[in-house]
């Protein structure tokens, strides 16, 4: 008995050391009325996801939420290695359903769940509540004078014209270590060879390079950059409708979207499954809602009436394709050569 004992206690301390290896961005726990604590891991910033937390806990007072916040790449390898959690959460859906496809996600089924369009989930275990388009957000004071751009060709050319002005003012994902930006700028490359021509021309101007949205937006707003390309438009739309954006102007070019599912899954390390599915149901419910409302995240159906020629990138096995170390490997040296010229 003692050694059982001793194997549980090894496995909670592993699982305890996994997760404060995490990097952690953001954390805030939410007190509920009763004993359980239900444990979201996501890489939403908590601006962002904060009003729906409150809306769960108006309907489950009795469920407290821990909420911890980081990047793509870090939620996958803390649930990859095991870090106990009753709900993740990622912008990175490639990632994400890798960690399905390996297992790493629990069956869920309810009513929320079946109601889903079947381009919204995949095999009960990984489910979709929101449609989000990559934009690009400039800095208008940058672009004074010039033509705004209606599609990549006319970015492009525009940036090949003003070489000074926009020296060192470019930013975008640094793709190695960004989820998001490596499934945004392979899914592009794979419907269009601007990618390529823009990220070559990127390179020549010098290009800054982040993880996150949030701060390619911080930097357009402050001036530092000209344009940030391929940034979350849900993020971007928070940004610049409000007071603090009216330097800034959103880019939905007209060419294509390119537009990710937000999705979240039940990890097999689930504690609390009850209070999770309640979660997970009540995620979805806001993700099939009818209109965009009061919540920065749109709907699933925000977009898709708005779809031009290339609409959510799908929810299947393709998805494991750049995930594959070879095809990762060739994508990374090609996407390093074209930004060469900045990188050195």
């Amino acid at each position: 008995m003692r050694v059982a004992h001793f194997a549980i206690g090894l496995a909670f301390w592993c699982f305890a050391t996994i997760a404060a290896a995490l990097e952690i961005e953001e954390q805030r726990s939410y007190p509920g009325a009763g004993p359980v604590m239900l444990r979201v891991l996501s890489t939403a910033d908590l601006d962002v996801f904060e009003p729906f937390l409150l809306r769960f806990q108006d309907q489950y007072p009795q469920i407290g939420i821990d909420y911890t916040v980081s990047s793509s790449a870090e939620v996958y390898r803390a649930i990859q290695g095991g870090a106990v959690f009753d709900v993740v959460i990622s912008s990175a859906m490639d990632l994400q359903f890798q960690l399905a496809n390996d297992g790493f996600a629990e069956s869920y089924a309810s009513d929320a769940t079946e109601a889903l369009p079947n381009w919204a989930k995949w095999r009960s275990l990984i489910f979709a509540f929101t449609s989000e388009p990559a934009v690009a957000v400039i800095s208008t004071a940058r672009f004074e004078g010039l033509p705004i751009p209606r599609t990549r060709q006319e970015l492009i050319s525009i940036l090949r014209a003003n070489p000074a002005r926009f020296e060192g003012a470019t930013g975008t994902y640094d793709v190695r270590s960004s989820g998001l930006g490596y499934l945004f700028a392979t899914q592009e490359a794979r419907i269009s060879d601007a990618y390529w021509r823009l990220s070559e021309v990127m390179g020549r101007l010098g290009p800054q390079l982040y993880c996150c949205s949030a701060q390619m937006i911080d930097d357009v707003s402050a001036g530092r950059l000209a344009i940030a390309y391929n940034v979350l438009g849900s993020y971007a739309a928070q940004r610049v409708e409000g007071s603090e954006g009216s330097g800034m102007q959103i880019l939905a070019f007209e060419d294509f979207d390119n537009v990710m599912l937000r999705t979240a899954l039940i990890p097999a390390t689930v504690t609390a499954k009850d209070e999770a599915g309640a979660f997970v149901d009540a995620l979805l419910e806001e993700g099939m809602r009818e209109d965009k409302g009061d919540w920065v995240l749109p709907p699933l159906a925000a977009s898709r009436e708005e779809q031009l020629s290339f609409g959510p990138i799908r929810l299947g096995p393709a998805l494991l394709v750049y995930l594959d170390p070879l095809n990762r490997r060739a994508f990374l040296e090609s996407w390093r050569n074209a930004l060469e010229q900045g990188l050195e």
